[in-house]
């Protein structure tokens, strides 16, 4: 039988899309059955909300506990109502170990735990609503994806060369980022007792906002291109007045050149392939200066930016009606299963 497993956000997946390789050679001799529309639960994470309704029959390793139905219920309405938080803090209780690393949630324990249930018509009706969010959420998280697709392809094809509207138009030439650039540096040293939660300025560190302080070490326009950290190499544009650390690096275009058209050249030139390779990547600054690029003249630059700005602010809509719609589901599911 297939081999399952449960993930924190995937719920019941077969592990060969997890890990794609064979697991054919395992003893399975103690492995137990899971029929399809089971509920499946990792004991050691359940107080992280690490179960699932399954949609195979399959198997699962010991370290699962299965629940199979005495009754008639809509399974989706549990798999909703078993990722409910008040129902998480009740299996964090009702655990057993001395640390979180060891919380054990046996069957024992959880077939104390009491829930409420409405009838399997009105337990249908809520599955049907939740299903019809979650496939507005899949769509609208695909079109954020086909949105970001496109623009990676839109700078790729225009930076490389190949748009006849600004290729034909423009003089390329051949530039270090040391002659486009007034100012590319590493931002400044600054405490952790120094960020809060809250404040006047935000913080940039290596992969985005870290915090926020009450004074700022930069003002203007920026691209800031993370130095250090597993997503070092990622850029930004930022406005206004905002504290850059040591492990973001401050770009700002010279008079010949755009800083807006920076951020979407640092983006093509995928900077992240020029970490130093160690415990923990980062940039150099001195051997990014050196880098060549093609680009064309100010003028050009500006268009080329000012176009590929409106696919930013596509992408920035859509995003929030994403976050919105996930918000919305997240609030219904608080209030559904009070």
């Amino acid at each position: 039988m297939e081999l399952l497993s449960v993930t924190m956000n995937g719920g019941v997946m077969q592990r060969s899309e997890i890990e794609g390789k064979d697991n054919s050679s395992e003893d399975k001799s103690n492995y137990k059955v899971v029929r399809k529309g089971d509920m499946v639960y990792n004991s050691m994470r359940m107080w992280q909300g690490a179960n699932g309704v399954s949609p195979y029959d399959g198997i699962v390793s010991p370290a699962y506990t299965v629940l199979t139905a005495k009754r008639p219920i809509c399974n989706e309405y549990f798999a909703a109502l078993f990722k409910n938080y008040k129902l998480i803090n009740e299996f964090k209780k009702n655990s057993q170990g001395m640390t979180s690393d060891t919380w054990n949630l046996k069957y024992p324990q959880i077939k104390t735990i009491k829930v409420y249930l409405p009838r399997v018509t009105e337990q249908e009706k809520v599955a049907s609503l939740l299903v019809t969010l979650d496939k507005r959420i899949a769509a609208q998280a695909t079109l954020v994806e086909q949105l970001k697709k496109y623009k990676r392809g839109a700078i790729a094809h225009i930076l490389s060369g190949k748009d006849s509207e600004f290729a034909g138009e423009a003089i390329w030439a051949e530039k270090t980022l040391s002659d486009l650039c007034c100012e590319f540096r590493s931002g400044r040293s600054i405490s952790a007792t120094l960020i809060h939660e809250s404040g006047d300025y935000p913080v940039y560190g290596g992969n985005g906002i870290r915090g926020y302080c009450d004074h700022y070490s930069h003002e203007g326009e920026y691209v800031v291109v993370g130095r250090q950290g597993a997503l070092c190499g990622n850029v930004r544009l930022i406005r206004g007045q905002n504290y850059l650390s040591e492990h973001a690096i401050a770009v700002r275009a010279n008079e010949e050149n755009d800083t807006k058209f920076l951020l979407y050249l640092l983006d093509f030139m995928n900077l992240g392939q020029y970490s130093d390779q160690g415990a923990q990547p980062g940039l150099a600054v001195n051997k990014l200066l050196r880098l060549k690029c093609n680009v064309p003249e100010k003028k050009i630059q500006s268009k080329i930016s000012a176009f590929l700005l409106t696919y930013d602010k596509q992408i920035a809509f859509q995003e929030s009606i994403l976050s919105l719609l996930t918000a919305q589901r997240k609030a219904f599911l608080q209030q559904l299963f009070i």
